[in-house]
């Protein structure tokens, strides 16, 4: 479980050095919203199968404009394909993954 909240999470993203007790999810989305973005993809790489990374990942391949594989990890995650901006769909992640 996190230990960090939503704002300071967000704070986090131009800040250095990473916040600790980030789940590797939580750290692939701070790459993403980055815009580091071969950094964030290799961590839910680690994590396929896991519900949340590949939400994450489907999250990245949008951010990245591949939507056809977005399109399969959406589904692999069981979630729909956001119409919001790729920064806020990240941000809405990161706020549902922090709230749990």
């Amino acid at each position: 479980m996190p230990t960090i909240s939503h704002q300071d999470f967000n704070a986090s993203i131009g800040q250095e050095p990473e916040p600790a007790g980030l789940t590797p999810v939580l750290q692939a989305i701070r790459h993403g919203l980055r815009g580091e973005w071969e950094r964030a993809h290799g961590i839910v790489q680690q994590h396929e199968g896991d519900k949340d990374a590949d939400w994450v990942h489907a999250w990245l391949h949008r951010v990245e404009g591949d939507l056809s594989n977005a399109g399969y990890w959406y589904r692999r995650a069981g979630r729909t394909m956001a119409t919001v901006g790729t920064d806020e769909e990240g941000r809405f992640i990161a706020a549902e993954l922090i709230a749990r």
